[in-house]
């Protein structure tokens, strides 16, 4: 017994090297294929990686939701508003080229990041804030601990609220834990890119996946050990955080616009704005074509969404 325990510790530990090896080869393929293209600010200790287009208007600070980064605008919307606007595209914190701060699932320690970000590059003014998902929240939740930062927000399929448990994609409560994560984590790189292509169809369904999106927005950071292991502490904190969170919209002043699609099956709309629309005034836009990714087939409304805020003397 005792001889085959120990060549299944010593098979556990090759299998285990062996994918160390391959996430350490991925990991330095994708990080060549989808270098940093921002400025790295410091923030509370911790460096943020920021995207910057456009060098003159209203700044603009765009927040990415789970699974993502910065990338994630940097086609979509950034071309729209850059002539106009000046737009600071953050990775969060753990996400693209982001340091990751103790106690960074908590949305104030996010918040506190992004906050950060424009006291660095837009001191003295007030920016227009666009969350997507995720993103949402921390978005909301910058408005909520520094409104002198915040002119506006534009909440693309945000998640607001607690939704009563569930809906937690497996892969996650073996990635969060600080044992088993770093070593489950590893495995990612070598499954993960390959499995992804069912779950975008998804996120974007009824409305088409954009040609070319997993490498556009560089997705395949996502599966760094590392990264993966932070958005899934993310995800898996999310709901105790929004249900603390979401006390405190009633003190929420500045001018809100959310859009929405009627087919969104990551969350449900009415869960989340629904709630949201009772306890603050929302400017909502459904869609009824789209589900999770509002900023891609309707990015030219959404733009105009930002201008309108931007152009705005209502600043809370």
């Amino acid at each position: 017994m005792k001889r085959m325990l120990t060549a299944a510790a010593l098979g556990v530990s090759v299998i285990g090297t062996g994918a160390c090896v391959s996430s350490a080869a991925y990991t330095a393929r994708v990080e060549a294929a989808n270098p940093p293209i921002g400025d790295m600010v410091e923030v509370n200790g911790s460096k943020v990686h920021v995207i910057q287009q456009g060098e003159t208007g209203t700044p603009v600070l765009m927040i990415h939701g789970a699974s993502a980064n910065a990338r994630e605008f940097t086609w979509t919307l950034g071309p729209r508003l850059e002539d106009d606007y000046r737009l600071l595209m953050a990775d969060r914190p753990g996400h693209g080229y982001s340091q990751r701060p103790d106690d960074a699932s908590e949305l104030g320690v996010q918040a506190a990041q992004m906050a950060g970000v424009l006291d660095a590059l837009a001191p003295g003014e007030k920016a227009v804030l666009v969350g997507h998902s995720f993103g949402g929240a921390v978005a909301l939740r910058v408005a909520l601990d520094r409104p002198d930062l915040v002119k506006g927000l534009v909440l693309l399929a945000p998640v607001t609220h607690d939704w009563g448990g569930g809906g937690q994609a497996w892969y996650n409560s073996f990635a969060a834990p600080p044992v088993i994560g770093p070593v489950f984590s590893q495995l990612v790189p070598i499954v993960g890119p390959q499995q992804v292509a069912s779950g975008i169809d998804g996120v974007f369904d009824p409305a088409p996946v954009p040609e070319n999106y997993f490498e556009k927005s560089a997705i395949g950071l996502l599966f760094r050990p590392p990264n993966f292991r932070a958005n899934a502490r993310d995800v898996q904190a999310l709901e105790e955080e929004l249900a603390k969170q979401s006390k405190r919209y009633g003190e929420l002043t500045v001018p809100i616009v959310v859009f929405s699609g009627s087919g969104d099956t990551v969350i449900t709309p009415k869960v989340h704005v629904g709630r949201l629309k009772k306890q603050v005034p929302v400017d909502l836009v459904i869609l009824p074509a789209e589900g999770h990714m509002p900023h891609h087939a309707e990015g030219e409304a959404v733009a105009d969404a930002i201008r309108r805020l931007a152009s705005s003397e209502i600043s809370g």
